[in-house]
């Protein structure tokens, strides 16, 4: 694994930090990550929680029932490790490892594949995620990077 790519994904962390996040904060930038991904045509799932309760849920077409247990799993990561889905994974792999039993998770819960990024709020910490379910992981997650770094210039 690319120290390189692990380097860029950490940076990515540090710098999308929200001042502030709420509903309307997930109904715009939700709405938002559904527009980029029509003009596009992609089937993806997008899916925005904040501490446990889920405040945006969209599946475009082309989607699939199975789309809803990847959000749901990637999301998990999310919560647990306190950074990106694609991160974790790419960390786990770099060091030979696996979300697992040994890490005191159940594997068929958790999924460290791209497309899951922290809802991280300067002061406060990671209070959810916003997780794309649908393309390849990279996709995934560089579409959740491209929706945030938007926002967070929109709303400066």
């Amino acid at each position: 694994m690319s120290d390189e790519l692990l380097a860029e994904l950490a940076e990515q962390e540090e710098r999308l930090v929200f001042a502030a996040f709420d509903n309307d904060d997930a109904w715009r930038l939700g709405c938002s990550l559904v527009e980029m991904a029509r003009e596009r045509g992609l089937p993806v799932t997008v899916d925005i929680r904040c501490n446990g309760h889920q405040l945006f849920h969209a599946a475009l077409p082309g989607t699939a029932p199975t789309h809803d247990l990847w959000v749901e799993r990637k999301a998990r990561v999310v919560e647990h490790l306190r950074c990106s889905s694609y991160l974790a994974g790419r960390r786990l792999a770099a060091a030979g490892e696996e979300l697992d039993h040994t890490h005191g998770v159940d594997p068929a819960r958790y999924a460290t594949h791209g497309g899951s990024f922290p809802v991280r709020v300067r002061g406060v910490g990671v209070i959810g995620a916003v997780t794309v379910s649908g393309l390849p992981q990279a996709d995934d997650h560089r579409l959740v990077v491209e929706a945030i770094e938007a926002y967070l210039k929109a709303t400066a």
